[in-house]
């Protein structure tokens, strides 16, 4: 008797906790769009492997999602748009080019490429509900960030844009 009623204790309060929101979840604003997001467990992920993914850029001098006005001044509006193709750029063309010799970092990657599926699929939600719509300047602008990734070999290009994660979270994080 003892044991059962432990276990139902246990059980109740696991259940109870699963229920509670993680930590370093917020709900981002992208226009119409409500979307909710770990960024905490993004940037974690990430930490953990940008020193080895930085250094597997040769090349420094130039940027992808820095370029001027790539990222900046993005009216609210165009926020959902601009973010939507930035996480299928991300997942369609960015983690695929992205494998390494070593597991870890490999496992990190997967986890990131993972959260971004997941944050892509709630923004498609939105773009059928016509809450997120795309205006010529958010257009314009990931035509520069396609331009800009276009204009490396896919690796080299895969691995900056990976490098440059920290970016887009902050830039995430601003517009928040």
């Amino acid at each position: 008797m003892k044991g059962s009623c432990l276990f139902l204790c246990l059980f109740s309060i696991s259940c109870w906790l699963n229920l509670i929101p993680t930590a370093g979840n917020k709900i981002f604003c992208l226009g119409a769009c409500r979307v909710p997001m770990s960024v905490t467990e993004i940037r974690a992920g990430f930490t953990a492997i940008k020193a080895n993914i930085q250094a597997r850029d040769p090349i420094r001098t130039l940027s992808i999602l820095s370029h001027p006005h790539s990222l900046h001044k993005v009216k609210s509006s165009d926020r959902c748009c601009i973010t939507h193709h930035l996480f299928s750029f991300y997942v369609d063309k960015v983690f695929k080019h992205c494998k390494t010799e070593d597991s870890f970092v490999n496992r990190k990657i997967s986890s990131i490429a993972n959260s971004f599926l997941s944050l892509k699929r709630k923004l498609e939600q939105c773009r059928e509900q016509n809450k997120c719509m795309c205006g010529q300047e958010s257009t314009k602008k990931f035509q520069q960030i396609l331009a800009n990734y276009e204009g490396l070999n896919v690796t080299s290009a895969a691995f900056k844009s990976l490098g440059e994660l920290d970016i887009l979270l902050d830039w995430m994080e601003k517009s928040h």
